[in-house]
């Protein structure tokens, strides 16, 4: 009988938190995914600048490719909280809030940006330079390069880090919450700090470590299908 009475206490408790967990966890996925398609469409540029630029890159610009190198390793300094309140004045500008997913995907998709551009051109940068010189030899220009021979060879490598990267975006959305962000990591300050709620934080907690394991399973799926 007392088993029965904790079952029914528990999903009734379920049932009472289920709309706004719900909505939280529909807002991380959110976040996450708008943060990693923006800050990998970000990143490729930089990327692209920074290997035609390297002093072992297409076209080597060590001035050009050292400011780049500087500014990509000042952003991934920041600690993204600061960032992130930092960011508030020109997140209110463009869309006129800082409240909400949706005014949390400036300040993650500026932080993890350079981030981005670093994996993609370290990716670039493990392609076999024998094969970038044996398409030059053919007459290929910059773009048929980077188009033709360095995505296509650095395409499952790539593919590898996206989930490192959304990973990372994963923690950054949670700390986003805290200053209204929304999602889970809102949801279990709300709940799990300030209301004492350990049950919605450790919930909290177990739907982030499945995202987690989700991103890095289809990651190494994709990655071995394309090898």
């Amino acid at each position: 009988m007392e088993q029965q009475t904790w079952f029914a206490a528990w999903v009734e408790r379920i049932e009472y938190i289920w709309p706004e967990f719900w909505t939280a966890t529909v807002e991380t996925v959110y976040m996450v995914a708008m943060s990693t398609v923006l800050s990998l469409a970000l990143g490729f540029i930089l990327a692209v600048y920074m290997i035609l630029t390297h002093p072992q890159g297409i076209r080597p610009r060590p001035r050009v490719y050292h400011v780049l190198d500087v500014a990509v390793n000042l952003i991934r300094s920041f600690p993204f909280l600061i960032l992130l309140i930092a960011l508030l004045p020109f997140t209110r500008l463009v869309l006129g809030t800082t409240i909400g997913s949706s005014a949390a995907v400036i300040p993650l998709t500026i932080a993890a940006a350079p981030f981005a551009g670093r994996i993609i051109e370290g990716c670039f940068l493990e392609v076999d330079k024998g094969v970038v010189e044996a398409a030059r030899s053919f007459g290929a220009s910059d773009m048929q390069i980077i188009w033709r021979v360095l995505v296509p060879e650095a395409l499952p490598a790539i593919v590898l880090n996206i989930a490192v990267l959304a990973i990372t975006l994963l923690g950054y959305s949670a700390m986003a919450g805290t200053v209204g962000g929304g999602g889970l990591g809102d949801l279990a300050v709300k709940y799990g700090y300030y209301r004492f709620q350990g049950d919605v934080m450790f919930y909290s907690v177990v739907v982030l470590l499945v995202m987690v394991q989700a991103m890095q399973s289809l990651s190494s799926f994709v990655y071995k299908r394309l090898r």
